[in-house]
């Protein structure tokens, strides 16, 4: 794969797969040839903008065509695991968006065949790509920061099922299986060091989704360090996620690709890797790795961890 183009289906063009999509267009040597979501004619419009030859509301046409080498995921959670799954025993590559499944016994049987097939198999936890982080992890690994608490607020406006771009969803948004993934991960990524302990308490269940529209975890990495999250889809304000890092020589507020010192003094993080998107860093690595036949930063064998402290703190609330 040093040489010739990788040839990509991208399952999912919702929000999230136009990112990919966007990213995409910048990294030579990458070429999407097929693109797979459930509405055939929004499918066909996005495919006509981005110039993708083959569109199918079918995973399964997709990984027939042997030209794929690769697949992107950025389909709804509750699929992710059966179609890592499916992707690898067609041969392809994939990238499965976060979460890697929305069950331990998911993510497990995805890392199982991953390390039979050894195929590169890598879930899109983003945060360890943004820049912001990334500035922070390399503080971390040269020994000039050490992490003593993450504070991280994970809020959105989602009282109705819609997505980011105000459609319909097909699926119903997780804050434990989804959201909580993203800083789970990176608190014990940043820190080091796994996490030990974990502690969760949940607010109202939404009558008519069925989950919890507001949550609240604690975290202990086993060098000591902590992590508090609190995440709502009922908070009508500044939307996304912002994080706090508190350490022994100084603090950052992270915020998606910027960065903050603790009084709000911003910091140039251009120069950090060859983008400020991390999405596109994100695909970038999943592209390397292929060519370089390597394990990715953000395989599913490294990011397992997480998922057996989302279930276990399900485990928690369930018996609350």
């Amino acid at each position: 794969m040093t040489d010739k183009t990788i040839k990509v289906a991208l399952a999912g063009a919702g929000a999230f797969g136009i990112k990919h999509l966007d990213g995409i267009k910048n990294i030579d040597g990458v070429e999407v040839v097929s693109l797979i979501s459930r509405d055939l004619d929004k499918t066909k419009e996005v495919a006509a903008k981005y110039g993708i030859g083959h569109v199918t509301t079918e995973l399964a046409d997709s990984l027939a065509l042997p030209e794929v080498d690769a697949v992107i995921l950025c389909t709804p959670t509750q699929m992710h695991a059966e179609q890592s799954i499916a992707c690898m025993k067609a041969g392809k590559h994939v990238q499965v968006e976060i979460p890697l499944a929305d069950s331990l016994k998911g993510a497990q049987e995805v890392v199982a065949l991953q390390k039979e097939t050894g195929l590169v198999a890598m879930c899109g936890h983003t945060r360890r790509f943004n820049p912001s982080h990334q500035y922070v992890h390399h503080k971390i690994k040269a020994g000039e920061f050490n992490i003593q608490q993450m504070d991280v607020q994970t809020y959105f406006f989602r009282r109705t099922n819609m997505n980011a771009l105000g459609q319909p969803r097909s699926w119903t948004d997780h804050l434990l299986w989804h959201h909580a993934a993203h800083t789970v991960d990176l608190f014990a990524y940043q820190a080091g060091s796994p996490v030990v302990k974990a502690n969760a308490i949940q607010g109202h269940i939404h009558k008519d989704l069925g989950i919890a529209m507001d949550m609240s975890i604690q975290l202990q990495a086993a060098n000591g360090a902590i992590c508090t999250l609190s995440l709502s889809f009922n908070n009508d304000g500044p939307l996304g996620t912002f994080f706090r890092y508190i350490g022994d020589t100084a603090t950052y507020l992270a915020r998606y690709d910027d960065l903050f010192t603790g009084k709000e003094e911003k910091i140039d993080v251009s120069q950090v890797d060859v983008s400020m998107n991390g999405i596109e860093l994100q695909d970038r690595e999943f592209f390397a790795a292929i060519r370089e036949g390597r394990e990715p930063n953000a395989s599913v064998a490294q990011v397992l961890p997480c998922y057996q402290v989302l279930h276990d703190l399900e485990q928690q609330l369930n018996a609350g």
